[in-house]
């Protein structure tokens, strides 16, 4: 009887070490807005404002297709960012340098605004006749860190992204993820600024937080759970393993091999 014991010992051992590191997680706090009744919520049309270090996809066409080659070559290749992508990169004075027209402010202004700006602009100095201006930022993108399932840098090619899609790119939250203290990293006016979000509230859905701007980051951390778990395993996994150390020994001195 003993030497079956001793044999059966290690995998015993092995097995309450497995259901004591699985079995922490709680489940009251992994749903997103609990309780949460039917509503309507009003979806705010996001304007995406340029900022510096943007890089602007620009085209221009109208009836004189000759006249408005020159405004279609960008002056900034983008090969740090994508080596298959052009653009005008908008530098450190928020500024970009466009054909003919030199040094244009773009900082600070909406995509909308900029592109009407641009389309007076070639009228009014009389470069073009009923242009067609099309503006787009390119390296639209949002970073997800932490406890997720797949950290990642997400692309945004429509400039428009909530929360909860940059957290579905992410694979989504772990069970470990504290969902009610999700913090939002955002640059606005030369400041970075910070923000807690609670994703277990119905509130969220008219946050002005639900969309994300270009080069946001969400840092989701872990629950207390986690927190205790390692703790824990910090503490008892060298007792475990030395214990298992011992028993092999036991078992290799004491147990007579069959032949």
């Amino acid at each position: 009887m003993l030497k079956t014991n001793l044999k059966n010992t290690p995998a015993l051992l092995i097995i309450i070490i497995c259901v004591f590191f699985t079995s922490c997680v709680s489940t009251q706090k992994v749903i997103y807005f609990d309780n949460i009744q039917n509503k309507e919520f009003a979806d705010d049309n996001v304007v995406p404002v340029i900022q510096k270090s943007d890089i602007l996809s620009i085209t221009v066409s109208s009836l004189n297709p000759e006249a408005t080659i020159i405004f279609n070559t960008p002056n900034q290749t983008a090969g740090s960012y994508n080596p298959q992508t052009t653009g005008y990169l908008v530098n450190n004075d928020g500024a970009i340098l466009f054909p003919i027209l030199g040094k244009l402010n773009v900082a600070g202004l909406t995509v909308k605004q900029f592109t009407s700006d641009l389309s007076s602009t070639l009228v009014t100095k009389k470069l073009l006749i009923d242009p067609i201006v099309n503006v787009r930022i390119i390296n639209f993108k949002v970073t997800v860190l932490g406890e997720v399932a797949k950290p990642t840098v997400v692309q945004v090619p429509n400039e428009k992204i909530s929360m909860l899609e940059a957290i579905g790119m992410a694979g989504d939250l772990t069970l470990y993820a504290q969902r009610d203290n999700v913090l939002l990293i955002r640059i606005e006016n030369g400041k970075r600024i910070t923000r807690r979000i609670n994703l277990n509230s119905p509130d969220f859905l008219e946050s002005p937080f639900y969309y994300l701007k270009t080069n946001d980051v969400v840092y989701v951390e872990p629950n207390k759970d986690k927190v205790a778990t390692l703790k824990r395993s910090q503490q008892l996994l060298p007792i475990l393993l030395s214990s298992l150390s011992f028993i092999a020994i036991i078992v290799d001195r004491f147990i007579v091999k069959k032949p």
